[in-house]
């Protein structure tokens, strides 16, 4: 990081804060003037998270607040890449239609490398997961199995007293690794296990509700009907399951896949003798060894993800379908090297530098993990995104606990160093201006999260031109790509740090008391705002205000 420099942007932006405060009202909620929790609508549900609090009284980050004010009046904007490194893309989605990034110096399928960048025929982007002959990987490794191969024949027999010094930290690697084996292994174990019994159970259930209700359609009402007036606890059990069944659109189609998707695991993301590099015939442990996959980037996969975080960032606007992405001048530049398992350190070091070297201005990282067998590589390829002024933005992971205590990759911190400054960590809030507002289920730093966005019930693409609600801070994450690309359209002057403290200098304060689970498992209380850095949720009115007060100071300074 240089730091002159980043203490020169600080300087500024406090400068730039301060005169921005003065001008424009920010919005800063007080727990004693909210009167009571909206209830949402399904409709209102599809968009809540473009609305406003002010106006809507619903925590959005009033992107429709922007785009109804005259502040984009007049303006075109410029054309802005967001590399969104993550699955197959269904890039046939009629929502996605001309939103995709296009290789115009690139001649389509005539097998020649013409721009010169070492992948072929890379049209729409490239994928780190396939081969050649259009082979694909389906299933990767665990992290955890990466590290025991690695290390098993060196320690197994082992004990830390006949461990070299220098070596420690890699046995107790190892060490944790194994204990980590254990659990996952059990954890899928169970789950199986548990989604056969409820395979069992639909028709079982089904049978018995429909025999008390004379009915074949059961619907919620009539379950809530059963439980309130039934005092047989077989029928009791039966009507809370159908019932948690259908508020969570769970069928037996959905436990089958999942009972499939998690055999499958066992057999390849788990399986200590599963070859993940075979399709794609590359070295592993050599960073240099960087051309090989292929140009299909879309295409059938067990786990489709992009599609989902792409429509967030580039959904169309303005033909009142679906979803609505955050502007017509961004352009997704799907990059492959995610499937079911753990992201490889190779890959999503030479995805970055790939998405950086054709024109990629933000990349959106919407996966994560515990555990890094070869941090340094991405550490480089971030460094190398900071020196062309790339910004990355990557979700805070969803396991529930605090990065500042509970270690999660790829961060930009070594030995406790922040080293860079173009790195945004994104946690996901929800719709409930509650003790809820964080998501339950994301994670949150003092230290090593940025700042927040919407991640719970997003309604957004889906594979075969569909459109569903997802949650995570797989959709948090894109929040802020897609206000980062959109404010970088209009102010391209700006550098990839400043955008960064923009997008949390400029978010919404809500000074409300959430619910955490702390280190100990103990559940407990603290301010919204001491989840992150920023502690703010993004707001889309804001920065476009601030960016441009930035933009007339720059411009008075030069």
């Amino acid at each position: 990081m240089n730091t002159n420099g980043a203490f020169l942007t600080v300087f500024f932006m406090l400068s730039i804060n301060y005169t921005y405060c003065q001008k424009n009202k920010k919005t800063s909620i007080n727990k004693s003037v909210i009167s009571k929790t909206k209830h949402l609508s399904n409709q209102e549900l599809q968009d809540w998270y473009h609305k406003d609090y002010e106006k809507d009284t619903i925590p959005g980050i009033s992107l429709d607040k922007l785009y109804e004010s005259n502040l984009l009046h007049g303006r075109k904007g410029k054309e802005i890449v967001v590399a969104v490194i993550d699955t197959k893309i269904d890039i046939h989605h009629f929502d996605l239609k001309g939103q995709l990034w296009v290789n115009k110096d690139e001649i389509p399928n005539n097998g020649i490398d013409d721009d010169g960048n070492g992948y072929i025929d890379d049209i729409n982007g490239w994928n780190f997961l396939g081969n050649p002959n259009g082979e694909y990987l389906k299933y990767q490794s665990s992290e955890i199995v990466r590290i025991i191969k690695k290390y098993q024949k060196k320690f197994e027999l082992k004990d830390s007293t006949e461990i070299n010094k220098n070596e420690l930290p890699n046995y107790r690697l190892y060490l944790k690794a194994k204990t980590a084996y254990k659990n996952e292994v059990k954890g899928l174990e169970s789950s199986i296990l548990y989604f056969k019994k409820s395979i069992n159970k639909f028709p079982v259930a089904t049978k018995t509700i429909q025999e008390i209700t004379k009915k074949e359609d059961i619907n919620i009402s009539d379950l809530e009907k059963i439980l309130k007036s039934s005092k047989d606890s077989t029928v009791i059990s039966h009507a809370s399951f159908l019932k948690s069944a259908k508020l969570k659109d769970h069928t037996i189609e959905l436990y089958t896949h999942y009972v499939k998707w998690f055999e499958e695991m066992l057999n390849t993301t788990f399986d200590l003798n599963y070859n993940e590099r075979a399709i794609m015939g590359d070295n592993p442990d050599d960073i240099k060894n960087s051309i090989y996959g292929n140009n299909i980037v879309y295409g059938e996969v067990p786990f489709n993800h992009s599609i989902v975080v792409s429509g967030v960032i580039g959904a169309n606007r303005t033909n009142n379908i679906g979803a609505k992405g955050f502007s017509k001048n961004i352009k997704i530049m799907p990059i492959v090297m995610v499937a079911s398992g753990d992201e490889h350190d190779k890959d999503i070091a030479l995805a970055i530098r790939y998405a950086v070297d054709n024109g990629a201005k933000i990349v959106n990282m919407s996966w994560g993990k515990k555990l890094s067998l070869n941090q340094k590589w991405i550490l480089e390829a971030m460094k190398y995104a900071e020196s062309k002024d790339v910004l990355l933005v990557h979700g805070a992971g969803n396991n529930g606990f605090n990065t500042d205590h509970n270690t999660y990759y790829p961060n930009d911190y070594l030995n406790d160093l922040e080293l860079v400054d173009n790195f945004i960590v994104v946690g996901a809030s929800s719709y409930e201006l509650t003790k809820n507002l964080r998501a339950s289920f994301s994670n949150y730093g003092k230290k090593t999260v940025d700042v927040f966005a919407p991640g719970v019930k997003i309604y957004t693409t889906k594979e075969g031109n569909e459109f569903k609600f997802s949650r995570g801070t797989s959709l948090a994450a894109p929040m802020v790509s897609g206000l980062a690309g959109l404010l970088w359209s209009y102010f391209p002057n700006l550098t990839a740090n400043q955008l960064k403290n923009i997008l949390m200098e400029s978010g919404s304060t809500f000074h409300l008391p959430v619910t955490i689970i702390d280190e100990n498992d103990i559940k407990k209380e603290i301010p919204f705002t001491e989840l992150s850095k920023s502690g703010k949720i993004i707001n889309a009115y804001n920065a476009f205000l601030m960016a441009s007060e930035f933009q007339k100071q720059s411009t008075t300074k030069n």
